[in-house]
């Protein structure tokens, strides 16, 4: 549910938290992004903006800014929804290898659903996936849209070492590992892309907001893309397309 007024809850004597709702939902994360936008173009006394799935979280130099003069601010900002159906948005295709050494939990995720595991490949690239959020490790991506004929839970005991690159699905959610790390997501494929890149700036090309659309490639394929990325010469394939064809 959506709240009739944002909720502001102090996160000591330099943060707070604007919390907009207590679901997830297309509705409050446009709000949020909306809202985000209005604080980045007015950042005097603000260090840091943190959006989340259904909250912002604002770090503020109090010597600058007031507790109560930020809530002011904040509170200006609230009104009527976005018209989001009018907004551009960006879709970002990701080509993504499938199954075997990539997707070694792909099997699994088949056997939970009562599937194959070409069906689970189908539904999974059939989806244009929302970007709700950034977090956890630089740059992994927090998905909305996971169809619920293939919502599996989390792995018992997490992994010690997932490789950069893996999409895995956990409950109703789908999202990539941009480095290697420790984590507890079932994996069903690998992009060949960097999706973290420190030395670039921005060092995350996928930003909250944007749309993801799987594309699956072959062994092949993947280590052809792998390549270029190494060389500096991949492409990342993206569209411009109206919020209105990508909104329920």
């Amino acid at each position: 549910m959506k709240y009739d007024q944002a909720k502001f809850l102090p996160m000591g004597d330099r943060a707070l938290t604007m919390e907009f709702g207590d679901e997830i939902s297309k509705k409050i994360n446009a709000v949020i992004r909306r809202t985000t936008k209005a604080i980045e173009a007015h950042k005097e006394g603000i260090l840091e903006i943190l959006p989340t799935y259904r909250s912002i979280t604002i770090l503020y130099d109090p010597d600058v800014l007031s507790y109560e003069s930020l809530v002011e601010q904040l509170r200006s900002y609230e009104g009527e929804d976005a018209e989001e159906a009018s907004q551009q948005v960006k879709l970002i295709e990701i080509p993504t290898v499938y199954g075997g050494d990539y997707g070694p939990d792909l099997a699994h995720v088949a056997e939970h659903a009562g599937l194959s595991t070409e069906e689970v490949v189908k539904i999974h690239t059939g989806t244009d996936y929302l970007v709700y959020m950034l977090g956890f490790s630089p740059g992994f991506t927090y998905l909305g849209g996971l169809d619920p004929r293939i919502a599996t839970p989390r792995l018992e005991s997490p992994r010690l070492k997932i490789p950069a690159g893996s999409v895995g699905i956990a409950g109703s959610q789908t999202g990539m590992y941009p480095s290697e790390s420790p984590g507890g997501w079932q994996l069903i494929g690998r992009t060949p892309l960097k999706l973290y890149r420190p030395e670039e700036e921005p060092p995350v090309f996928i930003q909250a907001g944007d749309y993801i659309r799987y594309v699956p490639v072959t062994e092949e394929e993947f280590q052809a893309i792998a390549h270029d990325v190494d060389a500096g010469t991949a492409q990342i394939h993206t569209q411009v397309l109206e919020g209105g064809a990508l909104h329920e």
